[in-house]
């Protein structure tokens, strides 16, 4: 879309979505895992969902919802990338590369929702 609006954490979670989906293909496909990686897969691909909804927030308090709700969705992926790889779905290189990239996304996120949450100077 031509008027779309984009930042770094839209591409960012975006990119980590399209990621999200081809691991689910290849858990499904090649090993042949289907329950972590729906679980998976609804968690990583909601992040993308609520910070592209996020950016056509009707008000700071929904957008600030929005990335509340990215950013548990990411805490949640987190979790179960490391269960993927403790059950020997993903390899090291694998849990590593991914772990970064949603640490990076938890990282911004966690700044977006501190930056929206500070409360507006007091006037004397």
């Amino acid at each position: 879309m031509e008027n779309e609006r984009k930042s770094p954490l839209t591409d960012q979670s975006m990119d980590f979505a399209v990621r999200i989906v081809n691991l689910y293909k290849y858990l499904r496909d090649s090993k042949y895992e289907t329950v972590i990686s729906k679980q998976l897969l609804r968690s990583g691909t909601s992040i993308g969902a609520n910070v592209r909804e996020g950016s056509y927030a009707q008000s700071k308090a929904d957008f600030r919802t929005k990335m509340n709700i990215a950013l548990k969705e990411a805490n949640e992926t987190d979790y179960w990338i490391e269960l993927l790889y403790k059950t020997e779905y993903i390899s090291e290189n694998e849990y590593k590369s991914l772990k970064e990239d949603c640490r990076s996304l938890l990282r911004m996120l966690i700044s977006t929702v501190k930056k929206t949450s500070e409360p507006k100077s007091q006037l004397l």
